[in-house]
Order: structure tokens, then C-alpha cells, then sequence
């Protein structure tokens, strides 16, 4: 969503590089750049100038002129102007000192409500809590069966006595919800509530109602990120009328320019606390504004991927698998299949990808990742039979077309799986040895590596290298010399050779060389 302004930003900062000192006119250019960036990004008008206005005063101030590198210190000054325009500190959930917590959903149609508390509820299961969700949008067709839908997919019970599609009461619906909570023992309530095309009088009653009647500990305002300067609008609209805790962007992964995201939160005053970006139940979390900002800066987010796989890696296994790869064991086809299905449990490879640093250079590639490529790996070593997988070396010509016929693929594609996992393995093996990438020394400290830094001791394959003596006989007779003089005065000479200009040509002459030899010495 934010390519766009991330290209635009890193052009930007391209021609602050190598600069030692930043001139007034620097600084205008580059806050002129910034500030078509984020129109371009669809930012609102309020937002931008407050945003160019800080990196401009910052800019001009001391800890710019007293940097070592004023391009960096530049950077580091858009960074944190971003982080306080997307709301400066990760905001958590609010639980209730006692009874069920309520959180409610509050947003227009289509917006993505009904979707987005089926995941807030799997979220909240995974922190421990025991959630239920309540269906109070009887208005909207379906609504109610696509909340059950929802519900059982992520294992969370869904209440809805109404049947919906224009039929109940809401305001009922959701007062009664909470005693059934409480009978149920679950922890948090979640109410959906209706939206509508657009904001007006019936939609903002309703809402207010529901407000009243469960006193809600959370009110969430969900808002489709892609909509641009219209959910600047609506979100004012909805703080006047129903008012809200917290703000929920959906739809972060698709192809608008984002200004929403970096509109509503310094525009109303209330901060971003979840992020949707996938259509998937698991694509939603939290929202951390110095994560986001360091995405939008082309600087990665690690910790996000970090926490991703501390999530969905089986420590057991990548142990087991590291284990293997120390020399304890031996590395098969299907330990790599399975760390390449661990790799897989963490969703999309192209935006696993596209969080490490300076991706941004490669989104092009990224796009067109081809994400079947692991199911055809897959595909491959299961039409192995297992002492194939044990000992790929087994794999010859003909059983290379019979695995092909049976995966469904070209015998090309076998010789290129097996021959990368050669090489992997050989690169993994070395690396947790401690000897760092193959072709090159270990590193000091490290297991596997001698105290000389990764130097290998002379052994009967490595003979100890003797003084090399020149081929020009002067220079050899020069060289013998000095190691006599030196070998006199016991070791004590220069240990470059004679400090004295030497005359070449007239030791030349006196060695009294045959004439047709001379031509060597020119």
C-alpha cells in the first residue's frame, strides 16, 4: 500500500547522500519533495503541512548542523515524524477489572466488520482469553450467517437469537449478549454492528443505542484504509456521533496509496490499534506506529517477522534439524521439506521478504514471486520413496524421470532441487560449524574456529612456503647477500633487504652474462 511513498521517499534521501553539510536550500528541496510525496500518498492537507513544517524546523536546528552525517540525522527526523503522526506509541486493549470486557465494532459498510471480529476473536484466543461475538447486524443480508461462518472457523461461539436480514432488535441482542457471556464464563464480548453505504441519522442512532445499552470498555472504529481522504471524513463523523476508543485498519494489503493510515490518527486524536492486511484469519495484529513507519522508510520490520516466527516455528524440530546440521546426525530431503513448510506457516514469502531492510529495490520481483514454488517442492521429494530422501545421492537418471512423472514435473526441475539442496546443505553444515559462508574463514570465537581467526595449521597437504628468490640474477645475488649480512649480525639486518639504491644494470655487467642472454634483463 505505502510502495508509492516509500519509492518516493528514497529518491528523496538519494540526493542528501554524500553531502557533508545541508544548505537552506537543501532543506527547502527536500521538505518541497516530501511534501509532494504524501499528497501524491492521498495524505490529508492538515496532516502534511504539520508534518513538513516539524521536518523543516528540525532540519534547520542544531542536531542536524552538529551531525556527523546530516543526510542520516535527516532520515532519523522523517522516521520519528512519522512514528507521531501514525500515533507514536503502540496502544493495547483495555480489559475490565471485573466481568466480561465488551468491545465494540463500530464502522461503514463494507468496511470489513463483520471479517474483522472473527479475527479479533482468533487474536484474543491466542492471548489467552476466552472471547464471544455477537451478532447485532440484523440489518444487512447474511450478515448473521456470515458472523456463524466466521466464528467456526476460528473456534469462537457466535450469539445470535435474531435471524437477521431486516428481522430483531439489536439494542436486545446486545444487552442480553452480556448475561450470556457471564452464564458462559467467556471473558471478552465482541459486538458487530450494522453499517451503512453512508453516514446518517439511523446509523448513528442505532450505534449510540448499543453503546448505551452494554457500556462498552472498548469502541472501535473500523475503517477501510483504501478509501483515502473519505476516512478522514467518516471517522470525524462517527467521533461526533457515536465516539471511539481506537481505530482498526483494514484492507492494509491492497494497491491505494494509504493516506488513510497516516491521516486518521493525528486528525482525530485517537490512535491505530489493529491493522488487517490479508484475507486470511491470522492476517491481524497489532499496530505498532514505529514498525509501520520503518516499512514505509524501506528500513524493514524485524521484529514483527521475529514474532511471526516464534509463533509458527516448531522449536522442536528446527532443534532436531539444527542438530542435524551440526554433525549430529544427517540432513534429508525431508527435514528440508520441513523447514521449508515451517518457512510456509508464516504466510506469504513475498511479504516475509518484504520485511527485511532495502526489499524495496526488489519490489518488482517480489510481485511476481511465484508462490506455488513450494508446493512444488513439495511435490517433488513426496514422490521420492524414503531412502531416496535419506540418500538423495541415490537419485540417478532413471529414477530422476520417475519422480518427474510422478510430481508432475520436468525432469529439470528434479536435477535443480537436488543440486540446491547439495548446496544448502553444504552451506548450512559450514555455518553452524562456526566456519562462516563456504570460501571463507571462520571467525575468531566462533565453534569450529582456531584462536588464528580460521588460519589452518601446516599439515602434510599444506608444506610451509620457503623465502621465494628472484629470477633476475642480479636481483638473486643481491638477495643472497643480504641474507648473509643479516645471517653475520645474527638476525639483527633489515628485514626488507638493503637500505642502498642498487645499479641493476652494473651488477648486470659484472656478472659478465652471454650476449644473447642480456635481452632478459631489459
Amino acid at each position: 500500500m505505502f510502495a508509492t511513498l516509500s519509492d518516493r521517499l528514497a529518491d528523496t534521501f538519494k540526493s542528501l547522500k554524500g553531502k557533508g553539510r545541508l544548505s537552506d536550500a537543501d532543506i527547502d528541496a527536500t521538505a518541497r519533495e516530501i511534501r509532494i510525496a504524501l499528497l501524491e500518498a492521498d495524505v490529508a492537507l492538515p496532516v502534511v503541512k504539520e508534518f513538513v513544517g516539524a521536518v523543516k524546523e528540525r532540519a534547520r536546528g542544531e542536531e542536524v548542523s552538529g551531525a556527523l552525517n546530516p543526510a542520516q540525522q535527516v532520515i532519523k527526523i522523517v522516521n520519528e515524524e512519522l512514528v507521531s503522526i501514525l500515533g507514536g506509541e503502540t496502544r493495547r486493549l483495555r480489559y475490565a477489572k471485573s466481568g466480561p470486557t465488551v468491545i465494540l465494532l463500530a464502522g461503514l459498510q463494507g468496511a470489513g466488520k463483520t471479517t474483522l471480529a472473527a479475527k479479533l476473536a482468533l487474536w484474543l484466543k491466542d492471548q489467552d482469553k476466552s472471547p464471544m461475538l455477537v451478532a447485532c447486524d440484523l440489518q444487512r443480508p447474511n450478515a448473521v450467517n456470515q458472523l456463524q461462518v466466521n466464528g467456526e472457523r476460528v473456534g469462537v461461539p457466535v450469539f445470535a437469537p435474531e435471524p437477521g436480514n431486516g428481522v430483531g432488535d439489536p439494542v436486545g441482542v446486545a444487552r442480553a449478549s452480556i448475561e450470556e457471556a457471564r452464564r458462559r464464563l467467556h471473558d471478552v464480548v465482541i459486538v458487530d454492528t450494522a453499517g451503512r453505504l453512508g453516514v446518517d441519522a439511523e446509523l448513528m442512532r442505532q450505534a449510540s443505542d448499543i453503546r448505551d445499552a452494554v457500556q462498552p470498555d472498548e469502541v472501535l472504529f473500523v475503517v477501510d484504509a483504501m478509501i483515502g481522504q473519505d476516512a478522514v471524513s467518516t471517522a470525524l463523523a462517527f467521533q461526533e456521533g457515536v465516539g471511539y476508543d481506537g481505530v482498526v485498519l483494514t484492507k492494509l494489503d491492497g494497491d491505494a496509496r494509504g493516506g488513510a493510515a497516516l491521516s486518521v490518527a493525528s486528525v482525530t486524536g485517537k490512535p491505530v490499534m489493529f491493522a488487517s492486511a490479508g484475507e486470511k484469519m491470522t492476517d491481524f495484529d497489532l499496530f505498532h506506529p514505529d514498525r509501520m513507519a520503518s516499512r514505509i522508510l524501506d528500513m524493514g520490520d524485524m521484529l514483527t517477522l521475529i514474532e511471526q516466527a516464534e509463533k509458527s516455528f516448531d522449536q522442536d524440530q528446527a532443534l532436531k534439524a539444527a542438530e542435524k546440521l551440526a554433525g549430529t546426525g544427517d540432513f534429508t530431503l525431508d527435514d528440508f521439506l520441513g523447514q521449508m513448510q515451517q518457512i510456509r506457516k508464516l504466510g506469504s514469502l513475498s511479504k516475509i521478504m518484504g520485511m527485511l531492510p532495502g526489499m524495496g529495490q526488489f519490489r518488482d520481483q517480489l510481485d511476481n514471486f511465484d508462490e506455488r514454488e513450494i508446493d512444488r517442492i513439495q511435490a517433488i521429494i513426496q514422490s521420492m520413496t524414503p531412502g531416496e530422501r535419506d540418500n538423495p545421492k541415490l537419485i540417478d537418471g532413471s529414477r530422476r524421470l520417475r519422480i518427474s512423472r510422478g510430481s508432475g514435473t520436468q525432469v529439470s526441475d528434479v536435477n535443480t532441487l537436488v543440486d540446491r539442496f547439495f548446496e544448502a546443505k553444504k552451506m548450512m553444515q559450514q555455518m553452524a560449524k562456526g566456519g562462516g559462508m563456504p570460501g571463507m574463514p571462520g571467525m575468531p570465537g566462533m565453534p569450529g574456529a582456531g584462536a588464528g581467526g580460521g588460519k589452518r595449521k601446516p599439515g602434510k597437504s599444506q608444506k610451509a612456503k620457503s623465502k621465494r628468490v628472484s629470477g633476475n640474477p642480479a636481483k638473486a645475488a643481491q638477495q643472497r647477500k643480504a641474507a648473509q649480512e643479516a645471517k653475520a649480525s645474527g638476525g639483527s639486518g633489515n628485514p626488507f633487504g638493503a637500505t642502498e639504491e642498487v645499479d641493476y644494470e652494473q651488477a648486470a655487467a659484472n656478472l659478465e652474462l652471454p650476449q644473447d642472454f642480456s635481452k632478459f634483463l631489459k
